[in-house]
């Protein structure tokens, strides 16, 4: 799905985004690669970790966002515009990081395959996927798109696979897997800050849609639903389960 970013949105919450990032890349345990790809590296503010990790690779950053890549360049990455569809690996691609990014692929289970099936032995391939599309926060956005004017094609709760899918596919393709799931439960706090958190990522779509001003009239009726879903405590805390899915594969 195609879908225009803001990227100084999307950095509101960088500590929240940032964090499964690193927990994810906790459990790589290469040493000494030749080539480190950051696959959707969005505004790049994560790319560094992954060259101040492996200082002797050769650390790529790629995203099929124009305002990201541009984003990227700003911060000093050297981003390149580039689909995940359309990506395949360098023979010395030793690590792949792709970081809440393939959600957005619908095709990224038979990527995944393909990916596993051109990198060089020993490489590892780690992804982290949101997995809260059942959760109210998706739900409710699926539901006053369902009732709104006009269709609005928006990603199900089939955006993501099970962890249990990823790890047999993982294994299918010959390598071992290492496969988990957390939820965190995120602090959010100001004015409607769960519709502030999805403003940067999951109503996107909703945006290029509908157009700023049909916009605003949409998330206007979503607010109060959310609201709702997600009461704030007595001292203003809106406390946002996020649950995440994370899986290694590594090639023998």
């Amino acid at each position: 799905m195609t879908t225009t970013w803001d990227p100084a949105l999307y950095l509101d919450f960088d500590d929240h985004r940032a964090r499964p990032f690193h927990d994810l890349l906790a459990r790589v345990r290469t040493t000494d690669p030749r080539r480190v790809v950051d696959l959707g590296c969005g505004p790049g503010h994560l790319t560094p970790v992954l060259a101040a990790r492996w200082p002797g690779a050769v650390v790529e950053a790629l995203d099929a966002s124009p305002a990201m890549v541009e984003a990227a360049r700003a911060a000093g990455v050297a981003a390149r515009l580039q689909a995940a569809e359309d990506w395949t690996p360098a023979p010395d691609t030793d690590v792949v990081v792709t970081n809440a990014v393939l959600q957005w692929v619908p095709t990224h289970s038979a990527l995944i395959a393909r990916w596993m099936a051109t990198l060089p032995a020993g490489a590892t391939f780690a992804m982290q996927v949101p997995g809260n599309f059942a959760a109210p926060s998706h739900a409710l956005v699926r539901e006053l798109a369902a009732e709104w004017e006009r269709p609005i094609a928006l990603r199900g709760e089939a955006a993501v696979a099970e962890p249990g899918e990823y790890a047999d596919l993982i294994v299918a393709a010959g390598a071992t897997a290492d496969v988990w799931e957390t939820t965190y439960l995120q602090r959010l706090t100001g004015e409607d800050p769960v519709l502030r958190w999805i403003s940067g990522t999951a109503l996107r779509p909703v945006r290029d849609a509908v157009g700023e001003e049909e916009f605003v009239r949409f998330t206007a009726r979503l607010a109060p639903r959310l609201r709702a879903a997600y009461p704030a405590s007595a001292d203003g805390t809106t406390w946002f389960p996020f649950r995440r899915i994370f899986a290694l594969a590594h090639k023998a």
